[in-house]
């Protein structure tokens, strides 16, 4: 998995637009993505029924949260998450805003590093997510609550940031 210090691919890509970077480190970045997906696909193909049985709790989940809230809230919401300053899980949601990505893709409900929505609320300006990440060990997950204020061009920004 990558660090939580590298930044997410569409950071690494706006970096490169600004020439904060050059062409090798982007590279490089990139090749550290491009390591820890086939990390976990290789963990996949090791444990088949274990990744099978992970998809359908997943897959659940995201019903469920697509059914109460809408499927575009969600993402708008998992994408604006990957932008916060130092969220651990960056890396793994930077592209949630991308249609042809199932949404189940970016939850994980049990296998470690997990990512579980608590609570979402959504308002026309206003846009609250409680999520547990982290740890699978009963009670050992971090879990907070971020707030989310749409700017004027409609994009989300996190105003707050609080331990849940």
């Amino acid at each position: 998995m990558t660090s939580t210090s590298t930044p997410t691919p569409r950071q690494l890509y706006r970096a490169l637009d600004r020439g904060e970077i050059t062409k090798e480190e982007f590279r490089a970045s990139m090749r550290e993505h491009a390591l820890s997906l086939i990390e976990e696909m290789e963990e996949v193909h090791q444990n088949p029924v274990a990744a099978w049985i992970e998809t359908l709790r997943n897959r659940q989940a995201a019903a469920r949260l697509a059914r109460a809230h809408g499927e575009h809230v969600v993402r708008e919401a998992f994408t604006a998450l990957s932008e916060v300053p130092d969220f651990p899980l960056a890396h793994w949601l930077w592209n949630a805003d991308h249609a042809h990505l199932p949404l189940y893709c970016f939850l994980r409900t049990r296998k470690e590093p997990i990512f579980r929505v608590l609570k979402l609320v959504s308002q026309p300006w206003l846009l609250m997510l409680s999520v547990e990440y982290g740890s699978a060990e009963k009670g050992q997950a971090t879990k907070e609550k971020f707030t989310f204020k749409r700017e004027r061009f409609g994009r989300l920004t996190v105003t707050k940031r609080e331990a849940a």
